[in-house]
Formats: C-alpha cells, sequence, structure tokens
C-alpha cells in the first residue's frame, strides 16, 4: 500500500537533485484518494491542546477496518500531520478523535523511547507539561480555540531593533520610524558553552546600534526559537549550553537584558517578526513569512492582522516523504524542512550538484561559496537553487492547506542575489501548474536586497510599547 501512494505521489516537475522528492500535498491526496476508493472511509480528528484555552484542530480521513497494510499507511498519514502540526500549531496534548488503534500507536510512536523522543522532550518543555497522546470518541473530539493578539508596528522614539541568527547578529537604529543605522556581525554561537560569550555579543551589537541614537526608548528583537514572556523555552542559538544550566543561566537571559538597559526590552520568535516585517512592508495581512537563513523560521500575520500562539517552527516539518529523505542532526527525524530551505540544505545540495567543498567549511561559507559561483554563471550553482524552488513550491501548497495565506513573505539569506529570483520563479511555476487554486490567490515577495537583510531587525524595533 505504501509503496503505490509513494508512486502515486510523484511530482510533476521533478527537483534535478532530490530526483525522488515526494511531497507531503501529494502523498496525502493519493492516501486520501485511495481511502475513498476502499469504500471504508473513516473521519478522525486531530486535536493539539497548549491551553485549555488554546486548541488547534484538523480533521482528515482513515481507512476503516484496515488490513495490515492500510493500518500501515494509516499510520503514516496521521504520523507525520501530527509532525507537522506539533510544529506548525504547537501542543503537549494530541488526542486522536474517532481512532483508539491510531491512538495507541501515535503515544509509543511520541514517548521518551519512541521514534519522536526528541519531539516528545521539546513539547514537554515549552509547555511545561509531559507530553501526552490520548483518544476519544468522535463525537467528543476536542473544540477548535485559537486566541490571537496584535504584534509591533510601533515606531515612536528612539529604538533599537536586532535578530539573532546562527551565523551573524543583525541590528537597526531607527528614530521615529527612520532607520538611521544598520550592521550585521558574523558570530557562530551554536556550539558555544559559556551563556557569557552570547550576553556580550548581544550587548556588542546593541550598543553599536546606540551609538548613532541621541537616547534609546526601546529594544526590540527576534531570535530563532520559542519564547514566552521573553523567556527563552527552546532556542537553537543555546544548543551549546548544558542543559543543567538552562534555567538558571539561559531562560531569563532577555528579561536580564532589559533590565540592564532600563528600556522597554520585547524578544519573539524571528519567524513572527519576518511576517510582522511584511505585513509592514506591504500593508497587508495574511501574510505568511518564511525566513531560509540559518534555519527555516515561520511567522504568521491572520485576516485580522494578528498573531496566534503557534509555534510556526516550520524547520521541523515534515516537506518530503520519500524513504531514506536526508535525516534532520538535532531532531533525527527524515525529509524536514531544514535540510530543504536554509544554509544546511545548500551544503547537503553541493556536492550532489558536483560542487565539492571542504567539509570543515561552515554552513554560512559553504552558502556564500555557492552564491559567489552562481553570481558567476556556474551552472551547478543554478541547479541547487531550482532544486531549492521546486521543493519550495510543493511546500507552498502544503502550507496553504494549514494557512491562509494572501502574501508569501521569503527573506533570509538563502534568498540573496540571484539564488533567490530562481527560488521564487521556480516556486511559482509549481505552484501554477499543479495547484492553479492556490497560484491564483498567494502573492509572492521577495523585498528589496536591503529589506532582505535587514527587515527584520526592523520589524523587530516596532516590538516594545513606550
Amino acid at each position: 500500500m505504501l509503496k503505490e501512494i509513494n508512486r502515486a505521489a510523484s511530482c510533476a516537475v521533478v527537483p534535478c537533485l532530490d530526483k525522488n522528492f515526494i511531497p507531503p500535498v501529494l502523498w496525502d491526496r493519493e492516501f486520501r484518494k485511495a481511502v475513498a476508493a476502499s469504500g471504508r472511509s473513516k473521519k478522525i480528528v486531530i486535536a493539539l491542546e497548549r491551553t485549555p484555552e488554546s486548541v488547534s484542530t484538523f480533521p482528515t480521513v482513515v481507512f476503516g477496518s484496515p488490513g495490515a497494510e492500510e493500518q500501515e499507511a494509516n499510520i503514516r498519514h496521521v504520523e507525520r500531520l501530527v509532525k507537522g502540526l506539533l510544529w506548525m500549531r504547537g501542543g503537549y496534548k494530541i488526542t486522536i478523535a474517532g481512532d483508539a488503534a491510531l491512538a495507541t500507536e501515535l503515544a509509543g510512536i511520541y514517548s521518551p523511547k519512541g521514534e519522536r523522543a526528541f519531539d516528545y522532550g521539546i513539547m514537554g518543555r515549552i509547555y511545561s507539561n509531559e507530553m501526552q497522546v490520548v483518544y476519544c470518541p468522535l463525537n467528543e473530539a476536542p473544540e477548535s480555540i485559537e486566541p490571537t493578539k496584535p504584534l509591533g508596528r510601533h515606531l515612536d522614539g528612539c529604538r533599537i531593533g536586532f535578530d539573532l541568527g546562527g551565523s551573524d547578529r543583525k541590528c537597526a537604529a531607527l528614530i521615529d520610524g527612520k532607520l538611521v543605522f544598520s550592521e550585521e556581525v558574523p558570530w557562530d554561537p551554536y556550539f558555544q558553552k559559556d551563556i557569557q560569550w552570547h550576553r556580550d555579543g548581544i550587548n556588542d551589537t546593541l550598543r553599536r546600534a546606540a551609538a548613532k541614537l541621541p537616547r534609546v526608548d526601546a529594544i526590540g528583537g527576534s531570535s530563532a526559537g520559542v519564547y514566552v514572556g521573553n523567556r527563552v523555552r527552546i532556542a537553537s542559538l543555546f544548543r551549546g549550553i548544558p542543559q543543567d544550566q538552562f534555567e538558571t543561566r539561559v531562560k531569563n537571559l532577555f528579561l536580564e537584558l532589559g533590565k540592564e538597559w532600563g528600556v522597554p526590552f520585547e524578544v519573539v520568535n524571528d519567524g513572527e517578526v519576518t511576517a510582522l516585517a511584511g505585513s509592514m512592508e506591504m500593508n497587508s495581512n495574511s501574510v505568511l513569512g518564511v525566513s531560509m537563513g540559518t534555519s527555516v523560521a515561520g511567522g504568521y500575520v491572520n485576516p485580522e492582522g494578528n498573531i496566534t500562539d503557534w509555534l510556526n517552527e516550520l524547520a521541523f516539518v515534515p516537506v518530503d516523504y520519500r524513504e531514506g529523505a536526508p535525516a534532520d542532526e538535532w531532531s533525527g527525524d527524515l525529509g524536514c524542512a531544514v535540510q530543504y530551505f536554509c544554509q544546511q540544505g545548500v551544503a547537503r545540495l553541493a556536492p550532489l550538484a558536483g560542487i565539492e567543498l571542504p567539509k570543515e567549511m561552515k554552513f554560512a561559507e559553504q552558502l556564500k561559496e555557492v552564491q559567489k559561483r552562481m553570481d558567476g554563471g556556474d551552472p551547478r550553482a543554478e541547479k541547487i537553487f531550482d532544486n531549492i524552488g521546486v521543493c519550495f513550491g510543493y511546500t507552498i501548497a502544503r502550507y496553504c492547506e494549514f494557512y491562509e495565506i494572501e502574501k508569501l513573505l521569503i527573506l533570509g539569506r538563502v534568498t540573496s542575489g540571484k539564488g533567490g529570483d530562481v527560488i521564487l520563479a521556480r516556486a511559482a511555476e509549481i505552484l501554477k501548474k499543479e495547484f492553479p487554486e492556490y497560484a491564483s490567490h498567494v502573492e509572492f515577495r521577495i523585498p528589496d536586497e536591503k529589506s532582505r537583510r535587514h527587515g527584520q531587525a526592523v520589524a523587530a524595533a516596532s516590538l516594545p510599547v513606550i
């Protein structure tokens, strides 16, 4: 059954380097066709609870009274959906309404010793609750509750905005909304074991920006990870810090910096600031922002112009269902976006395109080298960005199943230069060819080069209220 669905889900446009790529949007389409053809379609609802007042639900269908192969397909369909929903929506309590056997299977997979032990542990840490997968009858499925709130857009006074990436720190200084200074400083935070190193680097960036202002009224920042009330819940930037020091030295870092500077100080996930930057620039809502940099960050501004409490951590969302898809080195899962749409993905694709780079070269340097070759007309470099664009086009169609999108904003170092133009063009081609129902109402936007590199820092500056 799985092999048949895999074959049927093949792309009309095959990525030139990931030739066996299987997009989830096509796989699920073929799965639903097989379920309908069986005459034994059964509806279930997947619910993800973040708090009792914040619940996301997603209905789907599975084989009823399944044989062994059909149950294997059921598990594949539901487990991958749950994985994607966890990192798009978030939640510690997963309810499978309508199928007790699937709930039992998922509970084993998402457990301390299960295949998704990483996700189990991280969700527990984010929500300060042990993750659980439970069953309930379909008629008792939890109701959807989606709280929202406004974000940023404050431009009065003298403000500093910063964006902490895995390869550089960006900052911007603004006076009543006018950009007076912007800068990026290289750094390599991932495996630094002393939080003071991070703190000194952040303060250095803030001091550089402050030197360009007559005073500092507010500071706003963005960084990859999950932040609640300016507290760090999880962030790849601090993965090198020993876990036993997280609570005492990392968790309250930005609260401590706010006290040190003595001004309103706000830090949120960089994906949310990506979406905010796009919404502000385009004066539009229903914006999904995707930042292709050190990792793959996502953020969403809904049709009302507000943000949700969803995670939008797109790096961990599955984008390729093929057997033997590349593994994420942090979570160990296969086929996740981090291996396709960021500088790590470029490094993975380079040897497949025939570009051999030193293994000791950092991902950021490999990206620069590939972009240099792209500017020089190297067709091997173009294959890399072409491959990214094709895979991204199919992935955008997947996003459209979970987000209401009118504007798609694409940011990050991977989108700089000619390579970004290729990514955009190929993704648009895929949508038009395979998913005209989405292509008709999703507008692609890549900001100009300056906004692309510093737009997040500018938007971050607008976060605090003075």
